[in-house]
């Protein structure tokens, strides 16, 4: 194919907080990319037509014509009916039965098609050398505890194409209350948001903790790498959080592995970014819960390749899967 009639794609990573837009060329390579505020309180057409608006902005910015976009893809935190691409239910954002496809060609109308979020990452780190041909799991930590899962070279969607939705099996009988609903989910326990309200939590009961400057004195500035910033440093009240949070995301993925038996775990989202200070211990944890460990061993855990844009890469090749 000559370069005039190269096609390139855009993939779109919908968060809870924020959506990270991105163009690439046939083989993933990101040429550009773009991130903003979700604002998921807004009505849902307002936020679709601002993803429309800003990936066909970034197009030009990449110095592209809209005629060399061969699709888009959109990647969301949600369950969605594989076959129609229909968004059945995204508890972070509270979008329940929408035509997110005929929404978006509203503002644009190219060929769209849409996967969960976690599911065009595993996708897009399913294609690096390390985990070709296996059957690899990807746990995404952020907003919601999510999860894509790669079984025989594909994307793993149950008997009725609805997906994989690992944040959503209960962790505790009578436990917290998820957004889905439900109590005691692993979201509740083992997503970056439960983190932040653990760090709150811990904050409150100890005002002598590191953790309090880490925010700069703002509970509202708190986020993901609070509490392991403080831990790092000797704050005995943020290692308690730490560890506290690793268990909970440990047994989740212990069970995952008793369930599945991956070959290779991928860890993504933004606290991959904390590397053997995070992985190690996660390892170890699962390792120590899953079943006949000692017989059947515990598959390598190892931080996401592609990082946060993983998400944005797997949506975009959405594109060159389905054409």
């Amino acid at each position: 194919m000559g370069e005039r009639n190269k096609r390139y794609f855009v993939g779109i990573d919908v968060g809870g907080t924020h959506f990270a837009i991105g163009v690439v060329d046939g083989e993933g390579k990101l040429l550009a990319k773009h991130t903003m505020p979700t604002g998921a309180g807004r009505p849902f057409g307002v936020i679709v037509k601002e993803m429309a608006d800003t990936a066909k902005r970034l197009v030009v910015r990449a110095g592209l014509a809209e005629s060399r976009i061969g699709s888009v893809g959109i990647g969301v935190p949600s369950t969605i009916d594989s076959k129609t691409g229909h968004l059945i239910f995204a508890n972070n954002l509270d979008w329940r039965d929408l035509d997110l496809i005929g929404e978006f060609r509203k503002s644009w109308d190219v060929p769209v098609y849409v996967e969960n979020d976690a599911d065009c990452a595993a996708l897009a780190e399913s294609m690096d050398d390390a985990a070709k041909g296996k059957n690899t799991l990807l746990i995404t930590f952020g907003t919601g505890f999510g999860g894509g899962l790669i079984m025989n070279g594909k994307i793993f969607k149950g008997g009725d194409n609805s997906g994989f939705e690992p944040g959503h099996f209960v962790l505790f009988h009578k436990g917290i209350q998820c957004t889905c609903g439900n109590y005691g989910c692993v979201e509740a326990y083992a997503s970056v948001s439960a983190l932040v309200r653990q760090t709150k939590e811990k904050m409150q009961a100890c005002p002598d903790s590191l953790m309090w400057k880490e925010c700069g004195a703002d509970p509202e500035k708190v986020n993901g790498r609070t509490a392991f910033d403080a831990a790092k440093k000797g704050d005995a009240a943020a290692k308690e959080v730490v560890d506290a949070y690793i268990v909970y995301a440990a047994l989740s993925i212990a069970n995952l592995v008793t369930l599945f038996r991956p070959e290779l775990i991928i860890i993504g989202g933004g606290l991959s970014a904390e590397g053997d200070y995070l992985i190690k211990p996660l390892y170890e944890t699962a390792k120590s819960r899953i079943y006949a460990g000692e017989l059947l061993g515990m598959p390598p855990i190892v931080p996401a390749r592609l990082g946060n844009d993983a998400g944005i890469i797997g949506a975009a090749l959405l594109g060159t899967v389905h054409i």
